[in-house]
């Protein structure tokens, strides 16, 4: 028995959802986030609550169960509250601008990257901390770990991009012959 599957989704005020079958559709000031889940589980919703359960009792469906039920749970705090995920960079002359939908980081290269974020993802820059803000969870994780791509951080100096949870775990260099 799937813990997280069993737990029903509560849908908050100001949030709309439209189930289709196996496909679901969530709207709320936010956003819109819509999906097309597998008919391996069942989707239904009643009052304020959503609820997911397997179709059949085979493993895959049972597996499906609990992932069916987050990605659910997703989509609602998404289009209601929003995703935040916050990078800091570190290193001599670096730093990140946003004009529009474009991201330009200079990160130690001989030229700025330029990055254009997908719609959905809002980006702000504050001196070395880029916060990148949207409705989908996975999106603005993508987001986030393309622009780590950039640059990850190295254990030596710790310059580059890291998350702002991240710890770096540094090492000594070279100790230098005497």
């Amino acid at each position: 028995m799937s813990r997280i599957g069993k737990v029903p989704v509560a849908i908050p005020e100001k949030v709309e959802v439209k189930i289709d079958g196996a496909f679901v559709s969530v709207k709320g000031p936010k956003g819109q986030l819509e999906y097309t889940f597998t008919d391996k589980v069942i989707i239904a919703q009643a009052d304020k609550e959503v609820t997911i359960n397997p179709a059949d009792e085979t493993k895959l469906a049972r597996s499906l169960w609990g992932t069916t039920r987050t990605l659910v749970s997703n989509m609602v705090v998404g289009v209601s509250e929003g995703f935040t995920r916050t990078l800091e960079f570190t290193g001599v002359g670096y730093k990140a601008a946003v004009s529009g939908n474009t991201i330009t980081l200079n990160l130690g290269y001989s030229h700025p990257i330029d990055y254009v974020l997908p719609t959905g993802v809002e980006a702000k820059v504050n001196k070395n901390v880029i916060d990148l803000t949207g409705c989908d969870k996975e999106l603005v994780g993508f987001v986030a770990a393309k622009i780590r791509s950039f640059r990850p951080p190295e254990p030596y100096k710790g310059k580059g991009v890291r998350y702002s949870d991240e710890t770096i775990i540094r090492k000594a260099g070279k100790a230098g012959s005497k």
